[in-house]
Order: structure tokens, then sequence, then C-alpha cells
């Protein structure tokens, strides 16, 4: 499956997390490449612009190792990536990634493909080692991915259809997330942001924890609750 990268900074954390890029392109190659010089040298050092007059050159790495930009047109690049974008990357799926240590993320039917991808790009900087979702969205959707920023290849990115052991359910019912200490191996899970935690996912729950909100307030954005989860974790 062919992952498509829109925009700088999800070609930069891809590649930092071992993705294999088939492909570069941009309507202002010299102009993306030096945004990529700015805010990662580091993936810019692997990245060149192709040396003919027009930018099109072969998809292959050059003789000196470096991936090539090639020249598209701006409505081309705005149809691959799914909106304006300066760089598009095209990288394989990973079989396998770099996980962290940390207590798995589980999304009970999540609806809304941008909390999602926010959702991974949390997980990814916290150190989780996975993203589990149930229900019918697909969490490789290109929105999503564009949503994490490339980081689907720093956790493991997956659709489930059984609810693992472990589960640590959150639900404003529960006790006081500020009394708890959350294990490596947990699976911390969210109910959609609409209808909340399914019964299948409560009836697997060794624990319900509740999130501390002032009162008046109705909720917390589903990526904003697994941030403060997963800060606890760190914190304990």
């Amino acid at each position: 499956m062919t992952v498509v990268l829109a925009g700088v900074h999800a070609v930069k954390h891809a590649v930092r997390f071992g993705a294999v890029l088939d492909r570069l392109v941009s309507a202002e190659p010299a102009a993306a490449l030096a945004v990529l010089q700015t805010v990662a040298p580091d993936v810019a050092a692997r990245v060149a612009i192709g040396p003919d007059a027009a930018g099109r050159v072969a998809a292959d790495p050059d003789v000196t190792g470096r991936v090539t930009v090639e020249l598209m047109s701006a409505d081309e690049v705005e149809r691959l990536a799914g909106g304006r974008a300066d760089l598009v990357g095209l990288a394989r799926r990973p079989v396998t990634v770099r996980t962290g240590t940390g207590p798995t993320v589980l999304l009970d039917n999540p609806r809304h493909l941008g909390n999602l991808g926010a959702v991974v790009r949390v997980a990814a900087g916290f150190g989780a080692r996975a993203v589990l979702s149930t229900g019918t969205v697909d969490p490789w959707h290109p929105t999503v991915v564009r949503a994490a920023a490339g980081l689907h290849f720093a956790v493991d990115v997956r659709r489930v259809t059984e609810v693992p052991d472990r589960v640590v359910a959150f639900d404003p019912a529960g006790d006081d997330l500020r009394s708890a200490t959350i294990p490596d191996d947990a699976v911390l899970a969210f109910g959609s942001e609409r209808h909340g935690l399914s019964p299948e996912v409560r009836a697997r729950a060794e624990r319900t924890l509740a999130i501390p909100i002032r009162p008046g307030v109705s909720s917390y954005n589903l990526a904003t609750s697994v941030a403060v989860a997963l800060y606890a974790w760190t914190a304990r």
C-alpha cells in the first residue's frame, strides 16, 4: 500500500522513523527543499532536486543515494495530496515500526478522521506502543495520515476487530485519574466523539478512570483526552 505524505512536516516525520520514499514531488522543488533544509536538515541531506531544466527526473535515488524531487503542476500536487502541499512524498506502508514503550491507545469506533490523526500524532509524541481502532474508519485513510503529520511511521496504527486485554477505560463516571497509576502495558480506551464507549469495551475494562474537568464544561476533544491520559502515565 502506498502512503501519501502531504507536506514537508509529514515527509520529515516519516523519513525520521524509517519510511521508504518511492517518490517526492513538488510544484516548486527548490522552495520545498529550502523549507526542508530549515526545519529538518537531517532529512534534507537525503533529498536532491532533479538535474534537468524541468526538474522532472527518475524517481529512483541518484548516485549519491539521495531521493530526487520531481516537478509537478500545482493542480496535480493538490489532487495527489488532497489539498495544498509544498511537498508530497509517496512511501510504502511499513510492515513494522519502531514503537515506543508506553501504553496502547484504543479508540472505540472513532468517526472523525482529523481527530483520529491528531491522536496518532499525540501517541507518537508520548511514545505509545500503538493506536488501535475499532469500527469502520480506516486509520490509514489519507485524511488521517495528513492530520497525523506522517507519524503513522512512529507508532503501530491499525484497525482491530477484538478488544484486547488490560483495558483501562476513560469515562466521566470513573475514578479520578489523579489517583491512578497507569502501567506501561495498559490499553487506554476512549469512546467515540458522540457515543462514548461501547458495552463491549466497558465489559473488558479492568478499571475506569475519569479526566478532571471543570463543572459546566461538557467534554474534551478526543486528542486532548488521549494527551492528558498519556501525560498522566509519564508523570507517575
